[in-house]
């Protein structure tokens, strides 16, 4: 099992940002870009989809903590992240 993982940030065309992780960024961005059957359902339909950032995050239970974690930000904290305006805390 690979232990590099990514937490990535894909915006959608009308400017809704998805979270999520994985071990090959570029490979999950073309299966969402791509739709069915690999593609995140939530962006089926939404596209041109934007990849606005990727981060490593270690391991997959600390992928799996992070993406949690920033899922449950509001969309201006996503954003100023995105525009390297914010940062993580440091428990990441």
């Amino acid at each position: 099992m690979a232990s590099d993982w990514f937490v990535y940030i894909i915006r959608t065309a009308r400017g809704a940002l998805y979270t999520g992780i994985t071990t090959d960024v570029n490979r999950r961005f073309a299966e969402h870009q791509a739709g069915a059957p690999k593609g995140a359902r939530s962006l089926r339909g939404k596209g041109p989809l934007e990849l606005v950032l990727s981060l490593p995050a270690g391991d997959r239970s600390r992928a799996s903590k992070l993406e949690w974690h920033i899922k449950q930000w509001p969309k201006q904290r996503k954003q100023a992240l995105v525009q390297g305006k914010v940062s993580l805390p440091d428990a990441f």
